[in-house]
């Protein structure tokens, strides 16, 4: 079978090499005669690996100390609701910036929890989707947090500067970013993340959460939804999803090996320049978001002549080129270019890009 490049959104595509080492442990884990997922959690050498796996991302985030991590059941969308559960208090608001599909979903979620201020940053121009600078937000400064997503993967738009918040919590969905670039986390109250990008298979998240946070929620929230109830039990007060939690373990090691987020970051630079200026170059396709909102983790682009949207995808699939079919909203085309995608993957795509084009104009 000839090499296959996944560009799925989400779940996404996995490093090769934590691929296969998977395998090759999958019924006998460190000589246990088992697979790992069939291991108690609470067994001492699930308990080393889980310990190893927090450790690494510490590492490579440089996580301060005062900061807890969980490993959390319900996707991101359980935290669109854990998080006003456990930081938005009865007589405070939360701020809510949205600048797409998922921070809006986070914002109508957080409605059911609390008083919720809404901010629409988006502006649209005949050519081109842009957001308002982060300077300008009209921010509360009573407001109990301040809830943003830096990457939004169905408009392919990106955040990169860190909102100045002023000393009111910053809470990030970094579902498509986490570990893609270098970032300060002293300057998050919280952050969350879907690991089914960059950090392993769906069904588990990670939060990272600063310690004054903790020991707020409502008397109502679950108990695997609170905070300090996961915090104290060390993300095991049930069993916790225990193979994802493995394999997040594998890539955060792969990921050091590679030389950590800052080599990782210069990869995924390159990958998303490479595809923008195929794009930016060619009077075939389009990318209609704002230069300096550009993401770098999901890349749309459209066809001029839309009527040969399904030929690009059944040649582009045939050519080993996967999963390219941009999201119902908006139509047209989106590559996912997370960490494990390697650069080869972009160059294929590209010479497939430039390929059709010559092909059918």
């Amino acid at each position: 079978m000839s090499e296959v490049f996944n560009f799925c959104a989400g779940p996404a595509m996995l490093p090769t090499t934590v691929m296969a080492k998977a395998q090759q442990e999958f019924i006998n884990w460190q000589n246990t005669g088992s697979s790992v997922m069939e291991l108690s959690h609470r067994s001492d050498i699930f308990m080393a690996m889980a310990a190893k796996a927090e450790a690494d991302l510490r590492e490579l985030m440089a996580i301060p100390d005062n900061y807890k991590v969980l490993f959390c059941h319900g996707g991101g969308r359980g935290q669109f609701s854990a998080v006003p559960l456990n930081l938005l208090p009865q007589g405070k608001s939360a701020d809510y910036v949205v600048s797409g599909s998922w921070s809006k979903a986070a914002a109508i979620e957080a409605k059911n929890f609390g008083d919720v201020n809404i901010i629409n940053i988006n502006q649209d121009t005949d050519t081109q989707l842009s957001l308002v600078d982060s300077k300008d937000w009209p921010l509360n400064p009573d407001a109990a947090y301040v809830h943003y997503c830096p990457n939004e993967t169905v408009n392919g738009i990106e955040i990169n500067a860190i909102p100045d918040t002023n000393g009111v919590p910053l809470v990030a969905d970094m579902s498509s970013t986490i570990l893609s670039h270098q970032i300060d986390v002293s300057k998050f109250g919280l952050i969350y993340a879907g690991a089914q990008k960059n950090i392993g298979p769906s069904g588990l998240t990670i939060v990272i959460v600063r310690e004054d946070l903790l020991g707020h929620a409502h008397t109502a929230t679950p108990c695997i939804m609170n905070y300090k109830t996961s915090a104290d039990n060390d993300s095991m007060y049930n069993t916790p999803p225990t193979y994802a939690w493995y394999l997040a373990g594998l890539v955060f090691t792969w990921l050091k090996e590679l030389g950590g987020v800052k080599e990782i970051e210069k990869v995924n630079q390159e990958k998303a320049a490479l595809l923008y200026q195929a794009i930016d170059n060619s009077s075939f396709y389009l990318n209609a978001i704002d230069p300096q909102y550009r993401s770098k983790m999901n890349i749309p682009f459209w066809l001029k002549d839309e009527s040969l949207n399904q030929q690009f995808l059944d040649e582009s699939e045939a050519a080993g080129l996967t999963a390219l079919q941009g999201h119902r909203i908006v139509g047209g085309m989106r590559a996912s270019i997370y960490n494990a995608m390697p650069l080869e993957g972009v160059k294929a795509l590209i010479a497939f890009m430039e390929k059709f084009e010559k092909k059918v104009n």
